[in-house]
């Protein structure tokens, strides 16, 4: 069981409950939903879509009609094992035959600073910490000997596949376990990702402002950055356009932009795809908190997007779960996999097995999907509190650029103000924020605040945007 990306139009004349039942055919039809995966309950998905009831139950009283789903007492609903003979004649038969047409099996072989407003942290107090504790003990007191020797370079099966299962109906993604690749982290993945496709005088775009983190793994591969400017829309491909034909990849944030905020909108994802396509350039997209969103349904990732598999799709749970986990993962074009597998292999063999057995039983029970259903309300609780607060004390001081999604926001300082020496001073008074000039390649364009609310709780941002006025008060 797992959550779903169905956009939900309520501006549309077509009825919730019809845009409901396309949305969970068309996911069915083309292979996001797979014959035997457990769907949502008709509440539980009604929460999700934040609808009434009624309209979910008319959409699966439907879809149970026609045969695209099955109910089974005391377990649930499930796709149909058996998809309606009527497929056949659609324009969808194909590929719906091809998915669930016999594939080959899948090869296998042998404390950092707490304080308020630290970025990329996710709310650690809210883990489930006991479930997960009898997880990880549970697989480690079964382990096998072939589970304690060297492990596959792609990654634990079990993982893979419950990854695959997760992103495309969660995100749009089109993949098979056959394409997922297990690392360390998102790190790991662009460093990877540099070793293959770039070599020493090759250029790589990134966005401007970036992740500096990003920047560090791809210059590593000896690659020149080109910094792109982004707008309202995303990465300005037009700019991009202008770089010339020596740019092999891009690096981008689309469906929630570091460290600014923004979603690439469609028209831009399709203009960057289309010169992915005719420039035989790769896009590296880092999908690095898409889960969380507070003013929409998530986005579909760019990859889906993506006729011409020119995306290397880049996953973490550092977010969503904890950081020390380390556990990330890419979705890998079928053409690129040989070459990622034997890059990642002599990286260092094999990341560690037991967490990857552990994870897998946690997304296939379906304890990540109810994870990320509880915590969509306590982020925005937080963040909540910290705009509440920022307005409340320091309203004349900084200005929220984008608050939409993710697990922090940037706060733009006046003219004058050096946002590196207001960082300097708020770690002196156990602040814990990022600059957001380093987040520029080249001169800084604006002078900002990066404020993560994921791991504090909303009182203890509230006190800690005071403690912020004070210091700009006395950096003024």
């Amino acid at each position: 069981m797992t959550t779903l990306h169905l956009p939900i139009e309520r501006a549309c004349g077509t009825p919730i409950h019809r845009q409901i039942y396309e949305g969970l055919r068309r996911a069915i039809l083309d292979g996001f939903l797979r014959p035997g995966q457990r769907v949502l309950s008709t509440r539980a998905l009604a929460l999700e879509l934040e609808v009434s009831r009624l309209p979910v139950l008319s959409a699966y009283d439907q879809l149970l009609h026609e045969g695209y789903l099955e109910g089974r007492v005391g377990s649930g609903t499930f796709v149909s094992a058996l998809l309606p003979d009527d497929l056949l004649g659609s324009p969808l038969s194909t590929a719906a035959v091809a998915r669930h047409a016999p594939r080959p099996p899948i090869r296998t072989s042998g404390e950092g600073r707490l304080g308020p407003f630290r970025m990329s942290l996710p709310a650690l107090d809210q883990f489930p910490h006991a479930l997960w504790a009898r997880l990880v003990a549970r697989h480690a007191h079964a382990l096998t000997h072939a589970q304690m020797a060297y492990g596959d370079a792609a990654g634990v099966v079990a993982l893979r596949e419950a990854i695959a299962a997760h992103v495309r109906a969660a995100r749009a993604v089109r993949c098979e376990a056959e394409q997922v690749l297990i690392v360390s982290g998102s790190q790991a993945a662009l460093r990877l990702a540099a070793a293959v496709l770039l070599s020493r005088g090759d250029r790589v775009a990134v966005e401007e402002p970036s992740y500096p983190g990003a920047r560090a793994a791809l210059a590593a591969s000896g690659a020149e950055l080109v910094p792109v400017p982004i707008d309202d829309e995303g990465i300005s491909v037009a700019s991009l356009k202008k770089r010339g034909g020596r740019v092999r990849a891009a690096y981008v944030t689309p469906s929630h932009q570091y460290p600014l905020g923004t979603s690439m909108t469609a028209a831009r994802r399709f203009a960057l795809l289309d010169w992915a396509q005719q420039q035989n350039a790769w896009v590296l997209e880092d999908d690095y908190d898409s889960e969380y969103r507070y003013v929409s349904r998530p986005l579909g990732a760019l990859q889906g997007m993506d006729a011409h598999q020119r995306v290397i799709y880049i996953g973490t749970f550092s977010k969503v779960l904890f950081p020390a986990l380390r556990v990330g993962y890419l979705v890998v074009p079928p053409s690129l996999w040989q070459r990622f597998v034997e890059a990642r292999e002599a990286f260092d063999l094999f990341s560690p097995t037991l967490y990857q057995l552990a994870l897998a039983e946690f997304l296939r029970e379906g304890h990540f999907a109810r994870h990320l259903r509880r915590m969509r309300p306590v982020y925005l609780e937080r963040r909540d509190a910290l705009l509440t607060g920022l307005a409340r004390h320091c309203g004349d001081r900084v200005t929220v650029h984008n608050a939409d999604a993710g697990l922090h926001l940037a706060a733009l300082l006046p003219a004058g103000f050096d946002d590196r020496e207001v960082v300097r001073r708020m770690a002196i008074r156990g602040l814990t924020a990022t600059a957001l000039s380093t987040c520029y390649a080249g001169k800084a364009a604006r002078s900002g605040l990066l404020l993560g609310f994921g791991g504090s709780t909303g009182r203890r941002l509230l006190e800690a945007t005071r403690t912020l006025a004070s210091i700009l008060s006395d950096s003024g």
